[in-house]
């Protein structure tokens, strides 16, 4: 039975923690596993504050967490998840990062609900918790659908993410006019660029175009021939949208490059997948509107405000997720009678929390996202 939450992730937990409903007397035990030392020891330390800020806001003495460090390593991950399995612990949020996945299968009785956003190839007790790229094309499909985009390119970038990316396209059934698998490298990427857009083609197009007026009798041809004068391409193009799965600058050079060849978002839709609402795409005036699925940045702004009310500093990304999985496993164990197994992801649920919805299904997460366009200096919320 599919149970579709209404309510808000604070109200609701103001319910579950009625002492006349509360049945569970021992310790709920949610293990952590994060990076507490070496070069990503921030980002751990950040999940550590905001998970025990949702502990806060639960107010339940039944629960605790034990964070454990994975040294960034899946040796040491494995020995730190054992660790764990010893003390009690069924569940555990994290590992942070993919490659620390590697070993975690040897604990099949425990499920770890990673915040990485890749699906493929993960150990069958891990649930990747991280925003997906199935979820954010499903929340493009939706734009598309509503502004009637039917000639759309997808641009994948050659890197580590690129199998994720092709097998969340073909999972989703995206309709797209082709798909482009291009180098990040500079001067090879402008070449690919120019052949997309049949750039060489249509910068012909104004030479010849010119030549042929100036050896005709047509009426106000020098006028014809200075407006031409004045543009680098004439010509249409075979596509209204382009899809670029890229971030930080190598998007902004995929982004410009497209400008360059004369394929402006006046011409098409930029759209991205999501960008945590990157405030320097603020500042590329000449790549906007720029359209991205995004979680909900109104709920993203008041989970900083929180953060930094509290620790006196700004949470990283990814602690976000944290914080609403703290309150996802309790309200799955609460629906569970307090009972803890790999069952409570199983069946069909859905929950409301601050990042948006979290659709569970068969030891799956996706995410039902927002989108929004970066235009006028603003993030603005399409729906």
């Amino acid at each position: 039975m599919k149970i579709s939450l209404k309510i808000t992730f604070f109200f609701l937990l103001s319910i579950l923690l009625n002492p006349q409903i509360m049945h569970a007397q021992e310790k709920i035990k949610i293990g952590l596993l994060i990076p507490l030392s070496g070069n990503n020891s921030n980002i751990g330390k950040s999940i550590l504050q905001s998970s025990r800020l949702a502990i806060n806001k639960i107010d339940n003495p039944n629960i605790e967490i034990l964070p454990k460090d994975t040294k960034n390593n899946p040796v040491e991950t494995l020995n730190a998840a054992k660790d764990l399995k010893s003390k009690g612990v069924k569940i555990v949020i994290g590992p942070v990062f993919n490659n620390n996945l590697l070993y975690l299968d040897e604990l099949s009785e425990m499920v770890f609900l990673s915040l990485t956003n890749k699906n493929i190839k993960n150990p069958k007790n891990v649930i990747s918790a991280g925003i997906n790229a199935s979820s954010q094309i499903k929340t493009i499909m939706k734009f598309k659908k509503m502004k009637n985009i039917n000639k759309t390119i997808f641009l994948i970038p050659n890197n580590s993410f690129k199998n994720e990316i092709e097998n969340a396209i073909s999972n989703s059934k995206i309709k797209l006019k082709h798909i482009h698998i291009y180098e990040t490298n500079p001067t090879k990427l402008t070449q690919q660029i120019e052949k997309i857009t049949m750039y060489n083609i249509r910068k012909q197009n104004v030479l010849d175009e010119i030549k042929r007026l100036e050896n005709s009798d047509e009426e106000n041809k020098e006028k014809k021939i200075k407006n031409l004068e004045k543009r680098d391409t004439l010509g249409g193009i075979n596509f209204d949208s382009i899809i670029v799965s890229d971030f930080d600058e190598s998007l902004k050079s995929v982004l410009t490059s497209f400008l360059y060849t004369d394929v402006s978002p006046k011409r098409v839709h930029y759209i991205s997948l999501n960008q945590w609402f990157d405030e320097s795409l603020l500042k590329e005036k000449s790549l906007q509107p720029i359209y991205f699925p995004s979680i909900n940045k109104q709920n993203f702004d008041n989970f900083i405000y929180e953060y930094n009310d509290v620790y006196d500093e700004y949470p990283n990304q990814i602690s976000f997720l944290s914080y609403d999985l703290m309150g996802l496993v309790y309200y799955l164990i609460f629906k569970n009678n307090f009972e803890i197994d790999e069952n409570i992801f199983y069946k069909k649920n859905q929950f409301k929390g601050k990042v948006g919805i979290f659709e569970i299904n068969k030891n799956r997460i996706n995410h039902i996202l927002n989108f929004y366009k970066v235009e006028n200096n603003q993030f603005k919320k399409i729906f």
